[in-house]
């Protein structure tokens, strides 16, 4: 595709001379799961088009669908059913509670904090928290457990509140979440207003350069309005007086995860250092490294086209697992509909009864893998594929076989 310069402005720095360079067409919201009575109705979709900031080295949409639509109305995503997860964040939390010496007297603020998921841990060992997470139904199931939840978007109103009101927090933890937020500004803002002056944050986010290098552009979708590098990390903090201090890679989580330890000193660890350094030596703060994307993005959409419909000429069933965001945009994208994908089968007994957004395939528990036993099954959950495949032992001893999507197709088992 031809490169172009955007007008709209950087969600950063406010720059505009954002540069195009990758066009998923225009496409269902990734979470909008499609209930029975509305199947055949028209969806809303919107344009899906990823640009780079070369003044800020931001990745980002163009498009910004209201936060509301996308996570109140249509948002049926709980934390709680990833095994995976639950033991990362378990593990996060034992370490900040020792490395900080947390206790009864301490704070502890999660943004998004789903269904308290992470925050339990903290609960356990009676050191006070607060989740803030504006998704009603997530909210309402962590103070059901006990989890003391705010169901509100955070800023840096919020954050003036709550610090007028006393409370400052003496860790705050935001996972999965600043990718979610069209007001990066106002969030760290409120951030920086929250955290005690020698309080840690802790964010976690999928990193940009595994998004580009292992092809992962099904990772992109409208709720996720920016992809992160530490440099637009660290150029983002600063603008409001905070500094990041220190980075940890994660490579099997949300294919290749980084968690940013934050804070208001300015002080940096060599691990951090040497991140700033790689980034630039390799070109990723400039835009070359993402104009070539598209090509590959195209290149994997026809391998993968091909090869489901070459197995369905050849009289092979086939289905898919795992209805979330990233499994739409996959769907969408490649156009992989109900001639090639039969139905999707996920663990969230919330999504179980629904339909994927434009592509229709019904969306039923994963038991439907034995019963049903199809030749092959699409793995769009492929962050989670090493879970997946322990959960289905008995789908793949009886023949059964993965097809794993990026960086390339592969089929896996059998």
């Amino acid at each position: 595709m031809s490169v172009q310069t955007s007008k709209v402005p950087c969600r950063s720095c406010g720059s505009l001379n954002l540069r195009r360079f990758l066009d998923l067409g225009v496409t269902p919201l990734a979470d909008a799961l499609v209930r029975p009575d509305k199947v055949g109705e028209p969806e809303d979709r919107f344009p899906l088009e990823v640009a780079f900031c070369p003044d800020c080295t931001l990745t980002q949409i163009l498009e910004e669908v209201p936060p509301q639509k996308l996570f109140v109305d249509n948002y049926l995503y709980f934390s709680s059913f990833s095994d995976h997860l639950l033991a990362h964040s378990e593990r996060h939390a034992d370490w900040l509670i020792d490395a900080r010496n947390l206790g009864p007297d301490s704070l502890v603020v999660e943004l998004a904090s789903n269904d308290g998921y992470l925050l339990k841990n903290f609960v356990d060992r009676d050191i006070p928290v607060l989740g803030i997470d504006p998704a009603p139904d997530q909210a309402a199931a962590a103070n059901a457990a006990g989890i003391r939840t705010l169901e509100r978007f955070f800023g840096d109103e919020m954050a003036r509140e709550l610090r007028d009101a006393g409370h400052t927090a003496d860790v705050i933890i935001a996972n999965n979440v600043l990718a979610h937020v069209p007001d990066i500004n106002g969030f760290v803002a409120g951030m920086a207003t929250l955290l005690a002056d020698d309080g840690l944050i802790t964010v976690e986010n999928p990193y940009v350069r595994e998004l580009v290098d292992r092809r992962e552009f099904d990772t992109i979708y409208h709720e996720h309005y920016c992809y992160y590098s530490c440099t637009s990390i660290d150029r983002l903090m600063q603008r409001h007086g905070l500094f990041l201090n220190d980075v940890e890679f994660f490579h099997n989580l949300h294919g290749g995860t980084l968690r940013w330890h934050i804070g208001h000193q300015n002080v940096r660890t060599e691990r951090a250092l040497e991140y700033l350094a790689a980034e630039e030596e390799s070109g990723l703060n400039h835009f070359d490294y993402y104009s070539a994307f598209a090509d590959t993005v195209e290149g994997v959409r026809k391998q993968l086209l091909g090869l489901l419909q070459d197995l369905k000429s050849q009289g092979a069933s086939i289905a898919a697992y795992g209805a979330a965001a990233k499994g739409s945009t996959l769907l969408n994208y490649v156009g992989i509909e109900t001639d090639l994908v039969d139905f999707v089968v996920d663990r969230n007994t919330h999504k179980q009864g629904t339909f994927m957004p434009g592509t229709n395939q019904p969306v039923l528990a994963p038991r439907a893998l034995i019963e049903r036993r199809p030749d092959y099954v699409l793995l769009l959950a492929w962050n989670f594929a090493e879970e997946i495949m322990a959960q289905q032992r008995e789908y793949l001893e009886g023949g059964g076989k993965f097809i794993v999507p990026v960086p390339a197709p592969e089929i896996v088992g059998g």
